[in-house]
């Protein structure tokens, strides 16, 4: 389900096949699959900070024998540290922000501002809330209200929209936190003339 929703959400928003896109916090491609079998070759960029988690990726890669679609998959530890040298149509980051500190999110949206294209969007699904909801796998599970990803994003150059929840977008895991999850469009703003 998690990966039928993630290239059906993305297509939904007008990813075509000759589109860059950047997976931010890839895992084992689970999402990651479907959408390198739907891009152009070299035209899907994913980043984990996991190492054994994208070596499980680059085998479930190897298995659905899409190696030859040319993916570049980069192991990533600090994304302030990390320069891709392209821009990007489409960023995806599929239960990945609820996973960083406010100090690793900054880092986030300041990559995305540096490599999202004027026309891109960043997609990425959040817990609205003000109360943080423990760990999961050696993560927090963080909750921020709207504002905040307002402000942090405004202070990065980057516009946000709520799309809400994911229940309606087609995301029915009927894990009743997970389905309340809301969806973010991230832009860059618009620049005065």
């Amino acid at each position: 389900m998690k990966r039928d929703f993630q290239i059906r959400f993305l297509r939904d928003m007008g990813l075509k096949p000759v589109h860059y896109l950047l997976d931010i916090g890839c895992g084992t491609l689970r999402g990651g699959i479907p959408l390198i079998g739907y891009l152009q070759d070299g035209h899907y960029v994913g980043v984990e900070v996991r190492a054994n988690v994208l070596d499980e990726g680059r085998k479930e890669l190897r298995e659905a024998g899409l190696e030859g679609k040319k993916p570049m998959l980069l192991l990533c530890p600090d994304i302030s540290r990390l320069n891709v040298d392209r821009k990007f149509d489409y960023i995806w980051a599929f239960s990945v922000l609820i996973h960083m500190s406010d100090k690793i999110l900054d880092d986030a949206l300041s990559f995305v501002s540096r490599h999202l294209s004027r026309e891109g969007a960043f997609y990425a699904n959040v817990i609205i809330g003000d109360k943080n909801e423990g760990n999961w796998d050696g993560f927090p599970v963080v909750a921020r209200t709207l504002d905040s990803y307002s402000r942090a994003c405004g202070m990065n150059g980057l516009t946000v929209s709520d799309l809400g929840p994911l229940k309606p977008l087609g995301h029915i895991s009927n894990v009743g936190s997970h389905d309340n999850q809301r969806m973010l469009r991230i832009s860059m703003s618009a620049v005065d003339s």
